[in-house]
C-alpha cells in the first residue's frame, strides 16, 4: 500500500466514513496565506519543482540546516536544482515531523507521485514533476481551481498598491483573492529610518503627505477602506505580545512628531504609539464588520548572523515565552467598553499560554454574533498534527468546537492547499476517536454537520466574504 493512502490518518470506520462523506469534497476558504497576489494576477507558469515547491519555505529550511546542510542550498544562491537535491536528502530525516506527511501528500495530489523522496528517487521525482508542470493545467489559477479554492486571503501591507488584486478582480479569476490589512509597520517607531520610509511610502500611496499624527490615522483609514472597495474582510497582526499601553492622542501625537523628526524614541513611547494604533484599527475593523487577526507570541530574527546576511523570514524565528493574556485582556476590553470590538481571531505561538488565551476569549462572546471571538487553529510551530488535537480539545473544552471556522495554509506556496486535507484528516480522526470511546454519539447526521461547518460553513458564514 502507498504511504499515502484513501484512509490515510483515518484510524477507525467512523473517521472514515466522516472524511470521505463530509469532509474531503468541501471547498476550500483559505482566510489567511501569503501567497504573492501577482502570481495569481501573471496566472504564472512555474518552470521546476524547486520554484513552486521550494521557494521562500522557511519550514525546510530550518530542517534542512538541522540536517547540516549548507546555508546556499537554504537561502543562498545555489543552483536550483542542487537545493532540491538537498530537500531530498534531508526529507527521510524528518521522520516524525510534520514535514513528511506534507511532503508526500503534496506529491501524491498534485502529482499523482507515490514514491518516498529520498536521494535515490529525487531524479525521478524530479523529471515527473517537471513534464507536469509544464501542462497549463499547473498554472496558478489553475491550481486553485483545481483544488476547489473559493477564497484565498492575501497578507498586504497598507502601502501596497493593491494593483494585482485589480487585476485579478477585472480578469474575472474563479478564485476570490482578497487583501488582507496588516499595518505593523506603523507600530514601528524606534527603527526611525525604516517607519519614516514606511511614512513616505504610504504618502505615496494614499497620495497626501502623511506629516502628522492626524495624517497618518487618516492614512490608515483611508488604505482600509480601499481594502474594502477590493473584497479585504479581514486584518491582521503578527506581535510578540499584544499591545495595551495606552496613551492620549497628544501623547501619541507628541512621540510621532519626534520620530518623523528623525529623533530617537523610547521602547516605552513606541509601545504607547502602537497601543494608540491599534486601538484604532479595531476600531476600523468593527466599523465594517471585519475580522481582526491577531498572531501572538513570536520572537523573530534571532540568529544575527544569519538575518544580515539572508534577511527576514528565513527560519530563525521562536516561540517566546513572555506574558500574553493581561495585555489581551486590557485591549479586549477597551475596545468592548466602547462597543468597538470587532470579530477576532486569536493565535498563539507558545501551548503554555493556549488555554489561558481561550478562556480569555471566552470572556468576549457576543450574542448577536455566534462564535464571534474564536481561539484560532493551530499556527506555525503548532501547525502539527499534536498542534491540531491539542486546539480542538481545548477549544472543545472552554468554548463551542462546533462553531470554530477551521484551518488555514499560512503559505507562500501553491502546493500547500493539501494542508486543508491534513486538518480534515485529523479532525474527522478526533471525532472518530470520541465515537469509538463512547465519548460522543455515533450520530452520523450530527458528527456530519459538525465535521462539514468546521471543514467549510463555518468559515462562509463567518467572514462575510462575496461568492456570488
Amino acid at each position: 500500500m502507498a504511504f499515502i493512502h484513501d484512509d490515510f490518518l483515518l484510524q477507525s470506520q467512523t473517521a472514515i466514513d466522516l472524511y470521505h462523506g463530509y469532509a474531503k469534497d468541501q471547498p476550500i476558504i483559505d482566510y489567511h496565506s501569503h501567497l504573492p497576489a501577482e502570481d495569481v494576477a501573471a496566472d504564472r507558469r512555474f518552470n521546476n519543482l524547486y520554484e513552486i515547491w521550494l521557494e521562500g519555505d522557511h519550514y525546510k529550511w530550518r530542517a534542512m540546516r538541522a540536517a547540516g546542510i549548507s546555508e546556499d542550498l537554504c537561502t543562498g544562491d545555489a543552483d536550483p536544482y542542487d537545493k532540491y537535491i538537498a530537500w531530498a536528502q534531508t526529507v527521510p530525516q524528518t521522520l516524525r515531523n510534520p514535514l513528511y506527511h506534507w511532503t508526500h501528500l503534496e506529491l501524491k495530489r498534485y502529482f499523482g507521485i507515490d514514491e518516498l523522496l529520498c536521494e535515490e528517487t529525487a531524479q525521478y521525482i524530479w523529471d515527473q514533476a517537471n513534464e507536469q508542470l509544464a501542462s497549463p493545467e499547473f498554472s496558478a489559477c489553475n491550481i486553485l481551481e483545481r483544488f476547489k479554492v473559493q477564497v484565498v486571503c492575501t497578507t498586504d501591507d497598507p502601502v501596497d498598491d493593491l494593483t494585482h488584486h485589480q487585476k485579478i478582480a477585472q480578469d474575472g479569476v474563479a478564485t476570490r483573492i482578497y487583501p488582507t490589512f496588516r499595518p505593523d509597520k506603523a507600530f514601528a517607531v524606534r527603527d526611525v529610518v525604516g517607519f519614516n520610509t514606511w511614512c513616505d511610502s504610504l504618502s505615496q500611496t494614499h497620495g497626501t503627505t502623511v506629516g502628522s499624527f492626524e495624517d497618518l490615522l487618516n492614512a490608515l483609514r483611508g488604505r482600509h477602506d480601499f481594502f474594502h472597495s477590493l473584497g479585504g474582510r479581514l486584518s491582521d497582526h503578527g506581535m510578540t505580545c499584544c499591545l495595551a499601553n495606552f496613551c492620549d492622542h497628544g501623547t501619541a501625537s507628541d512621540i510621532f512628531d519626534r520620530a518623523r523628526a528623525g529623533e530617537c524614541v523610547s521602547e516605552d513611547e513606541e509601545d504607547q504609539l502602537a497601543s494608540f494604533v491599534f486601538l484604532e484599527t479595531g476600531r476600523l475593523d468593527a466599523e465594517k464588520g471585519w475580522t481582526k487577526q491577531l498572531h501572538l507570541g513570536p520572537l523573530r530574527n534571532n540568529n544575527t548572523k544569519l538575518f544580515q546576511q539572508a534577511g527576514r523570514d528565513i527560519g530563525c524565528d521562536s516561540m517566546n515565552d513572555g506574558r500574553q493574556v493581561e495585555n489581551l485582556s486590557r485591549f479586549l476590553d477597551a475596545l468592548a467598553l466602547e462597543g468597538n470590538l470587532p470579530k477576532m481571531i486569536v493565535y498563539n505561538m507558545n501551548p503554555k499560554d493556549s488555554m489561558a488565551l481561550a478562556t480569555m476569549i471566552g470572556n468576549f462572546q457576543d450574542p448577536g454574533i455566534p462564535g464571534k471571538m474564536q481561539y484560532g487553529s493551530g499556527w506555525w510551530y503548532l501547525d502539527t498534527r499534536r498542534g491540531m488535537e491539542e486546539q480542538m480539545d481545548i477549544l472543545s473544552s472552554v468554548g463551542l468546537f462546533s462553531r470554530f471556522v477551521g484551518m488555514l495554509t499560512d503559505s507562500r506556496s501553491f502546493l500547500s492547499f493539501t494542508r486543508h486535507e491534513y486538518f480534515r484528516r485529523i479532525l474527522c480522526n478526533l471525532v472518530g476517536r470520541d465515537v469509538e470511546s463512547g465519548e460522543l454519539p455515533n450520530d452520523q447526521i450530527l458528527l456530519g454537520n459538525l465535521v462539514e461547518n468546521i471543514s467549510y460553513n463555518n468559515a462562509r458564514d463567518y467572514f462575510g466574504f462575496d461568492l456570488s
